[in-house]
């Protein structure tokens, strides 16, 4: 369970400390441009998914998302206890990787995110972000297993531009982006609606997906 954990930590950190590294470097050299900025932002976060992904999966699962844990704890894969601590792994190695970013960019460690993030719009694009995600997941583990870390990958890649909220669909991530008041940070008034949209989002895939995929062999 140790080395479970330090895969997930590890995993969290790294990509917590490209979401929020990479969105900096990218508001510093877009010149103002937002979309180019955007566009930089995704292309790495969706990189070091596929990375993390291919490196971890066998040693934890590569969750790295307290949605994708709760998933795995309804289709007992993993058990109550086990789920609790990837989820306190998870949150807290996100947060460590905030702060790596900020130390690595020479900013403040401690920051209170002031970009809110607001709305029904918002909300709704985080359910299906998430949904998306955990349906992309599903899938993939049922017949195309070798190619999930790919699939997540670029699914979080192309979410980030059909999302309103360019799909943090993640509740880790979430809480680690309300503490950087940099490109791709998030108000901390605004995290819980959007934890509750990840969650419906994800449990709703789960169910829809247990349906589809239920005569399948």
């Amino acid at each position: 369970m140790r080395k479970k954990l330090l895969a997930e930590g590890l995993g969290t950190f790294f990509l917590l400390a490209t979401v929020i590294g990479s969105g900096i470097m990218a508001e510093r050299l877009s010149g103002g441009n937002q979309a180019v900025a955007l566009l930089a932002n995704t292309l790495a976060t969706g990189s070091i998914l596929v990375v993390i992904i291919l490196a971890f999966s066998h040693l934890s699962g590569a969750h790295f998302n307290p949605v994708v844990s709760l998933v795995m704890l309804v289709q007992n894969r993993i058990t109550a206890g086990e789920t609790a601590a990837y989820i306190i792994i998870q949150v807290l190695a996100g947060i460590a990787g905030c702060f790596a970013a900020h130390a690595m960019f020479e900013l403040d460690i401690l920051q209170t995110s002031t970009h809110h993030r607001y709305g029904w719009g918002q909300w709704l694009a985080e359910a299906i972000a998430t949904f998306g995600l955990i349906m992309t997941i599903s899938g993939c583990q049922r017949f195309r297993a070798d190619a999930l870390p790919f699939a997540v990958g670029l699914y979080i890649t192309a979410a980030y531009w059909f999302t309103a909220s360019t799909s943090f669909a993640n509740p880790a991530v979430t809480i680690a982006r309300s503490l950087t008041n940099t490109f791709s940070g998030i108000s901390p008034t605004d995290v819980p609606a959007f934890i509750a949209a990840q969650v419906i989002g994800g449990l709703s895939a789960h169910i829809i997906m247990s349906v589809l995929l239920s005569n399948k062999r």
